[in-house]
Parts: structure tokens; sequence; C-alpha cells
């Protein structure tokens, strides 16, 4: 068979300057890593979440993105990230590492509406599809344990892709990473700062049991994650999960020995042999532009002064108020 290629791109977060977070250098990243994704000439591409800064809470860096992916002239398909929706949901409140009182984890768990918000722009919210003898599925990760309706809806389907009968090979696309060290690992506590970002950046039980037999029962080849932007690739029950970097900025690379946060993107390709895998790193990488601006972590719509914009347009719309998915 002739070889050919796909990329898997993820965690973006360029941002808007009518934000209250803008981090210039994240747009400018972006903008290098399209150039290259052009280059490299996929056939597919696919985006692994947190493709905006603000999504879950501006609607226009959402449709900013879309058109941005319909301009790389490459069919693709795309997962959200809790940036785009909101967290996975917690039940009690965590111990932010920064401030508790201002990143309120439970107040920030994904809902309903910022999921229609985001599947009105980019299509479903679980997707399956299969190119040249490779099926690609991809879901939302961020709703498993959520209790919200589209988990219903979300197992009803997973239920369905395992009724089907098998390709030769099946990518899995998810955002959270669905384990930290090991699928059987127990829950971390969100409450314990040693553990916090454990839990942040992984899949709890029950969902993650359910999700790894989903994996199992559709002969998944490979799991590709994003979030932690933080590239790693390791074998499990005879599954390959790859973490995925990101383009906007590295973070946990102290978490394990072969943790690599390099800013880029994976290009695999497809061949007789197998599906290879590649890191892209981006070669043009923008450190920082002007002063620092703009903060980490989530802050609530609340708790932003949109007066310190870099474009005050937009503070001006709002009049005072919290912004809403709506506005434009």
């Amino acid at each position: 068979m002739d070889s050919w290629r796909f990329v898997h791109v993820a965690d973006m977060q360029p941002g808007s300057p009518k934000s209250f977070r803008y981090l210039p250098q994240l747009t400018e990243n972006w903008r290098a890593a399209q150039r290259q994704i052009r280059a490299a000439a996929p056939e597919v591409l696919l985006v692994g979440g947190d493709l905006t800064r603000d999504g879950n809470v501006h609607r226009f860096e959402m449709e900013e993105m879309r058109a941005d992916l319909d301009g790389l002239g490459v069919p693709y398909r795309v997962v959200p990230g809790n940036m785009d929706t909101g967290n996975k949901h917690i039940r009690v409140a965590g111990c932010h590492r920064r401030n508790p009182q201002q990143y309120d984890d439970v107040g920030l768990n994904v809902t309903s509406a910022q999921l229609r918000n985001f599947a009105e722009v980019f299509g479903p919210l679980q997707w399956s599809f299969d190119h040249r003898g490779v099926r690609f599925s991809g879901f939302t990760d961020m709703v498993v344990n959520s209790g919200l309706p589209e988990e219903d809806a979300f197992w009803r389907w997973a239920e369905e892709q395992a009724r089907r009968p098998r390709a030769r090979h099946h990518i899995w696309v998810m955002h959270y990473a669905l384990f930290v060290e090991r699928p059987d690992e127990p829950d971390w506590d969100p409450t314990q700062p040693e553990h916090y970002h454990d839990w942040y950046f992984s899949v709890d039980r029950p969902g993650r049991g359910r999700l790894m037999d989903l994996f199992q029962s559709t002969g998944a080849t490979l799991v590709i994650s994003g979030h932690i932007h933080c590239r790693r690739a390791l074998v499990a029950d005879g599954i390959r999960f790859d973490y995925a970097p990101s383009t906007s900025f590295g973070q946990w690379a102290g978490r394990w020995p072969d943790g690599d946060p390099a800013l880029g993107f994976m290009v695999y390709t497809v061949s007789a042999d197998g599906i290879a895998g590649r890191f892209e790193p981006l070669r043009e990488v923008v450190q920082a532009v002007g002063e620092p601006y703009g903060v980490g972590g989530h802050p609530l719509p609340a708790a932003r002064d949109y007066g310190m914009a870099w474009d005050p347009s937009y503070a001006r719309t709002l009049n005072g108020r919290v912004p809403t998915l709506q506005d434009p």
C-alpha cells in the first residue's frame, strides 16, 4: 500500500486581544504551526482540544479557530478541550495551587449549554469515520462521570462503536489523558496539593475503566490525548497511548523522566508496516511579545476585568456586564 500521513495537533489556545487573558505569543506559535501543517500535507488533521484560550466564555474564539482550520485546506475533525467547554466534573472543592477563591473547580464544571455551543460551531461531540483502512474516532471526554445528558448519549454511541466490525487500525482521539501512570491506578485526590494536577490531567473511575473496555473492544491501535502539554508515549494492555505536545506552551516536564514539553505537533505515517509517529517541533517559537499579560488557570468570568484587554472595544460592548457565550 502507498504510505500516507495524518497530523494531530492540540492545545493551541491562541486567544483573542479582546479577552482578559490574551497572550500574543500563543497566537504567533499557532500561526507557525499552521504553516508547518500545510507543508506536511496530511490527508487528515485531528485536533485534540483546547483550540481556544477562552472558548468556554467567548464563542467568537471558537468561530475564529474554525475559520483558521477551514483555511488549512485539509479535512479535519475536532474534539473539544476543557478550555473550549469547561472542565471535567468535580463535586468537592479542589486545592488549586494559585488561588482557590478565584479558581473555583466546581464552578468550572462543563455544562450542557457549553457543549451545545461547541457542537454548533464544530459539529457532533463524538464521531467516527474510516479513511484508507484506518478508523478514526473522537469524543468529548469531559462528559465522562459528569451525569449530564450528554454522557448518556456518549455511552450509547460508544456501545454502537463496540458492535461494529473492526478496522485494521483504530485511532482514538480524546482530550484528557486516560491515566497518569497506569489504567488501574486509583483516583487522584484533588484536595491534596501533591495530587491536584494528577487529578486535573486524567480521567476518574468508573469512566476510566469503561473507556479502557471501549478501546479494547474496538481493537484500538492508538489513543491520542492532549491537555498535559507534555509529549510522552507508552503502551498499556497492548494499546499505544500518545500524550501529545502543545503548540502554545509546555508544562509538567518534571512529572516523568521521558516527558518532553517542547512545542509542536505529531505527524503519523501509515504504511504496510503499521503506523509510525514523528514529533514535528515548531521551527519558530515566540517566547514573549510585549509585557507579560493574561493569567493562567481558569478565572471565572465574574473575576475578570475586561477593561484590561488589549482591544478595549469588547469591554465597551459589555458595559460592565459579565461576558456570555452569546456576546459577539
